[in-house]
């Protein structure tokens, strides 16, 4: 009786089982670790402040930090103004009409922007609320 032809299939089949199990499968991908969620400090910057209630400023003036240091002005009373700020550490520096005023930054959430003036003379303090309707940095 002539002798049976081993099958390909059997031959893979032991090929296979004889490999250790680290032959046998992929080496798993490195966990790619998934980044914190990024807690946003509230900011100024780019958005719309209404002047809620101030010992220098007539509430209801609108003012904007605009990224790149302008700053807008705008009064229901008179014609928008054109300055520029800059913050250092803390202390914001508006200039306006060619005047610098330094604030420093009391108070600062979402809902709530508060600075102050310890220059001489008298305290100044502006406080803010975001103006409603404008937009804000989640628009």
């Amino acid at each position: 009786m002539p002798r049976p032809r081993p099958n390909a299939l059997a031959i893979v089949l032991v090929a296979f089982i004889a490999c250790s199990p680290s032959e046998r499968t992929a080496e798993a991908p490195a966990p790619v670790p998934t980044p914190a969620p990024a807690t946003t400090k509230p900011t100024f910057i780019n958005r719309v402040w209404k002047v809620s209630a101030s010992t220098s400023v007539a509430p209801g003036q609108l003012y904007v930090f605009l990224s790149e240091g302008t700053l807008v002005i705008a009064s229901p009373f008179g014609t928008p103004s054109l300055g520029k700020w800059t913050d250092e550490a803390g202390i914001l520096t508006l200039v306006e009409e060619g005047i610098s005023y330094r604030y420093e930054i009391v108070e600062m959430t979402s809902s709530s922007f508060r600075i102050r003036s310890r220059a001489p003379g008298e305290l100044m303090e502006i406080q803010f609320v975001p103006a409603e309707g404008a937009p804000g940095p989640e628009s």
